[in-house]
């Protein structure tokens, strides 16, 4: 039951962040993460294109793959299960590659740009792998893998939880910035290597 209540507040971060990209489409302009970009980096189209590639391709997969952990989708609609998962595994792959192009971009510097580039390999490599998992017919290591992908996609939730949380504590941005680069993700992978290992990730 403790496990349910979990990811029913996993569900709902998941969405709210999930829906959260519409203001860059909405509002436009220099708003939230854009007004800290340099003007070369922020007037580069290749820059904008793969930024907003990559806002709106996270903002789908966390949408559409929270859903994949539940037993009952998975059981009785297969047909929405296997669609569910082409558009989060579409969605991944293109946020990824634009995500780990935009990451040598990042605020920070070196350290914070590997933090997310590393985050965007193994994002696009762990969604690449279950894929190729499925068509091999091989499920356990397709929902392994799928367990790991998500786990990379929450890390959109966990950079802004961490953020405001390291930088009240801190009293640094930037160095929040640096930390959080590495944090959002690190954890969430150890996080759902323990849970896969109780199965305990596949809801009722």
């Amino acid at each position: 039951m403790k496990y349910k209540r979990i990811w029913i507040i996993m569900c709902v971060l998941a969405t709210i962040i999930g829906i959260y990209p519409i203001i860059y489409f909405i509002f436009g302009g220099r708003i939230a993460l854009l007004s800290s970009k340099p003007d070369a980096v922020y007037n580069s189209l290749l820059w904008q294109v793969c930024f907003y590639t990559h806002i709106l391709g996270g903002g789908i997969a966390l949408l559409s793959g929270w859903p994949q952990f539940s037993n009952k989708l998975r059981q009785r609609r297969v047909r929405l299960h296997r669609n569910m998962g082409k558009v989060y595994m579409v969605a991944v792959w293109l946020s990824a590659l634009t995500g780990i192009y935009i990451g040598w971009y990042a605020n920070g510097g070196v350290v914070a740009a590997a933090g997310f580039v590393t985050l965007g390999i193994i994002w696009f490599y762990t969604t690449l792998k279950a894929y190729l998992h499925i068509l091999q017919r091989n499920i356990a290591a397709h929902r392994q893998m799928m367990v790991y992908s998500y786990a990379c996609t929450f890390a959109a939730v966990t950079l802004r939880i961490w953020l405001p949380l390291l930088s009240i504590a801190t009293g640094d941005g930037a160095t929040s910035y640096i930390i959080v680069s590495w944090l959002c993700w690190v954890p969430n992978l150890a996080v759902a290597a323990v849970l896969h290992n109780r199965q305990t990730v596949y809801v009722a």
